[in-house]
Order: C-alpha cells, then structure tokens, then sequence
C-alpha cells in the first residue's frame, strides 16, 4: 500500500462504491468496532440533496433568514455549525476536510469518507459483483483494499476484504492503514 498523496492532519480515508452497494450500512458497523479500540473517529458524508438541518420558525432559521452565515447552534451534548452557500456551490473536498480538522484535531485519530469517490484520499472501495458495476481500483490508484462479497475472478494487487466480515475490514483500518499514513505523514 502506498500512499501518492499528501495527507491532513488526521488520516483520511475514504468507502467508495456505486451508489446502493451499502457504504452507509457498513460504516454504521464499522464505527463501533473502531470506537471498541478508543479510536477517536470524524465522518465527513457527500450528499447530492440539501440539507435540512434547521427548521422554519426556529431562532436559528430565523436568525439565518435575517442574514447570519454562518450559525452555530451549542447545547451542553452537541454544535452543529450551519453554512449557507450560494447557489450551485460544489465545495472543495480539501477545505472540508480542513474544516473538520480544524474542528476536531486535538479530538480525532480518523477521518472516514463517504462518498467523494473522485477525490485523491486513500480508499477502500465496496463491490457486489451481482450489481455488474466495474472495479473502480482498476482504474484508481487511491483505492488500497477492495472489500466484496463474492470472489473476484482476477487477481489485484490490493488486498481484498470480505464486505460481510466488518471486523475483518476494521482491522485492516486499525493494523495496515492508520500505521502506513502516520508513517507517510512523518516523512514528508
């Protein structure tokens, strides 16, 4: 496994695949398992559709409608900072995972990423060969394991996973990546 690009602040890593080969229902198992190792982990969620975090009539809808941008609503358990943009904005991957970085460094040790599959980060790519979808590590060098639930029928040079075994895949995480990026991040 080697790494072509410059790493952040926190190690990066990004699930790709075709949209309904289950990225969202293996993470919300991974997650735990990563947790179970007091791993400090950060998401960071691509969406194609607006968000709807804050609602009509509320103080902080109220006080975005009259102009402030952006809002950060605190309790004593959570913040959520809301950022309006401007029409047909397509924010630039690296200033979002700077911001989360900035947010939450002293907080986190990993970044996961759903989504961004065209961004040059370290992936793990998830493939249902049933879905007839082409592998995308044949053609992107970002992606370092491919996790599938069925035999692929040519050899990769990647180590492959077992989409069904989330500890397996965890693992891989905790023992192969994280060292191999904090190593890469030392050296440059």
């Amino acid at each position: 496994m080697a790494f072509t690009h410059a790493p952040y602040a926190v190690p990066v890593l990004g699930f790709c695949a075709y949209s309904g080969v289950g990225k969202t229902h293996l993470l919300e198992y991974l997650l735990p398992l990563l947790r179970a190792w007091d791993l400090r982990v950060g998401l960071l969620k691509h969406s194609h559709h607006a968000l709807m975090l804050d609602q009509a009539g509320k103080d902080s809808y109220r006080l975005a409608a009259a102009g402030a941008n952006p809002v950060l609503l605190a309790s004593e358990q959570q913040r959520v900072l809301i950022q309006r943009l401007p029409d047909a904005v397509d924010t630039d991957f690296g200033d979002l995972v700077d911001c989360l970085c900035r947010c939450a460094v002293p907080m986190l040790d990993l970044i996961l990423v759903e989504g961004f599959k065209h961004q040059p980060i370290a992936k793990i790519e998830l493939h249902r060969p049933v879905l007839q979808h082409p592998l995308l590590c044949r053609t992107d060098a970002t992606v370092i394991a491919l996790a599938t639930d069925a035999p692929i029928a040519t050899e990769l040079k990647i180590p492959v996973l077992d989409l069904n075994n989330p500890p397996q895949i965890a693992d891989f995480i905790r023992t192969s990546f994280l060292p191999l990026y904090c190593a890469f991040q030392e050296s440059n």
